[in-house]
């Protein structure tokens, strides 16, 4: 086992002054993200929160989707050397679970001596906290065990904390494995969910998917409380359910991105030349279709997905990011594509999001439904077409299209005849328009819950408070 660590100071100019003597006067706040896209873009932002009241930011990370510590010059980072942990499963959806299973098991042996030398260290200030996330289950013992006060950092819905706690329960009932038969039948205990909505990660079994989220859960009762990026329009009642099982305080304090003014984390290199493709369509013109950082399709839907742009006869931006396409590295485009597009299409390997989701030329977002994404388009005000692909996403997307009424969803085989009414009926149709006009009413509750006053804002100074006092 190895721990690296590293100390990074902040370039001096007035601001950095007075955050830097602010913060040596005060704690320090120790953060460890799952190392994946979706789970750093989150547990970062919630840094750049802390940091800008006053906290030092200790990061620890391992070495499988390191953090570039250059783009954060203020924070601290201690690396958590997982030596062959990492290279012993393929980056398949799949071994995701395996992965996150196989750190926890070396939990105390990875990471024991990492977090005992930084709450040692005399150098630095007193350790407030450690926030860790979700998955990081027996971190939470092991902090325990060193008396450091531990949050929770849920990176996904409220409700999705109520899905992941029902699974033992539908498991034991014999529900899961879902029979054919009862893919429609709702879900009771996590209403308005049907059974295909609920957690799946490819072929991954029914067991190590139980595992993690059992072993989440039963971690959240012996934390100080759990942080969610959320906000209370939308996720309150569920929040209340949770609470009622797991009575331990609830911070909704999302979305988190807007409260922060951080940099991009992005692991991969984003190809901004979309931004000035965009100043060039007209406004509510452009589809912007990406399916996140892990989501995976074979060669079939590919080029389904491209002739069913094709044929929607609208602008799109396209997110092809490298590895997406099972068994390519690299992909070619069918022939006669460009032809049929006749230049409407923008094809990039991965993109800004959030600045591509805010541009007035965007009228609509093809996406995967992970949380980050699906908060990102209900902030900027775009509608969704939806095709979860796994674990919560199948229930974000019921949200979108079901109870919230700002999306579509396209299920079953991907056909281009499918994508191309798709495209029609969010773009073009009447019940298009209706969608846009409840998409703009999410978007006008999201801003205002990080108004001063709004119940966002309200929580994050709570939970400053909770800090603060440890």
């Amino acid at each position: 086992m190895h721990c690296n660590l590293t100390l990074r100071v902040a370039v001096p100019n007035d601001r950095s002054i007075i955050g830097n003597i602010h913060t040596l006067m005060g704690k320090r706040v120790l953060l460890f993200p799952v190392p994946y896209q979706g789970h750093i873009n989150p547990m970062l932002e919630l840094a750049a929160i802390l940091h800008s009241r006053g906290f030092s930011i200790t990061i620890f990370h391992t070495n499988f989707n390191p953090i570039d510590s250059t783009k954060y010059p203020s924070y601290r980072f201690v690396l958590v050397d997982d030596g062959e942990i990492s290279s012993q499963f393929e980056s398949t959806v799949e071994n995701t679970v395996h992965r996150l299973i196989a750190w926890n098991n070396s939990c105390e042996q990875l990471f024991h001596d990492c977090l005992t030398n930084v709450i040692s260290d005399k150098n630095e200030e007193p350790v407030a906290c450690l926030i860790r996330d979700t998955h990081w289950y027996n971190l939470q013992y092991l902090a325990n065990k060193l008396g450091v006060p531990t949050l929770v950092l849920r990176t996904g819905s409220a409700a999705s904390l109520n899905w992941f706690m029902t699974f033992s329960q539908l498991l034991k009932k014999g529900f899961i494995p879902v029979q054919e038969s009862q893919l429609d039948m709702p879900v009771a205990e996590i209403a308005p969910l049907r059974m295909k909505d609920l957690p799946r990660v490819g072929n991954c079994s029914r067991e190590a998917i139980n595992n993690l989220f059992t072993n989440d859960m039963e971690a959240i009762r012996a934390s100080s409380g759990v942080i969610v990026n959320t906000f209370d329009a939308i996720d309150n009642k569920e929040v209340e359910k949770f609470r009622e099982a797991i009575p331990v305080p609830v911070f909704c304090i999302g979305p988190l991105y807007k409260f922060s003014l951080m940099a991009s984390s992005s692991l991969l290199n984003e190809d901004r030349t979309c931004l000035e493709w965009l100043e060039t369509q007209a406004p509510g013109s452009v589809l912007y279709v990406s399916f996140g950082s892990l989501a995976c399709m074979n060669y079939e839907e590919f080029i389904e997905i491209a002739w069913g742009l094709a044929n929607g006869n609208q602008p799109f931006i396209w997110v092809v990011r490298p590895g997406s396409i099972l068994g390519k590295d690299e992909v070619d485009l069918p022939d006669g594509f460009i032809e049929a597009t006749k230049g409407d299409g923008k094809i990039v390997s991965w993109a800004p999001q959030r600045e591509v989701l805010a541009h007035e030329a965007v009228g609509a977002f093809w996406t995967h439904n992970g949380w980050n994404s699906t908060l990102e388009a209900i902030c900027e005000g775009v509608p969704m077409i939806c095709r979860p692909q796994f674990s919560d996403q199948m229930g974000n997307a019921q949200y979108v299209t079901r109870v919230w009424k700002v999306g579509i969803e396209l299920e079953g085989k991907l056909e281009r005849g499918k994508i191309e009414k798709a495209i029609k009926q969010l773009m073009k149709d009447d019940e298009g328009a209706e969608i846009r006009q409840r998409m703009r009413s999410m978007k006008n509750e999201a801003s205002c819950c990080i108004k001063s006053d709004g119940s966002s804002s309200i929580n994050i100074d709570k939970l400053m408070d909770v800090i603060s006092s440890s």
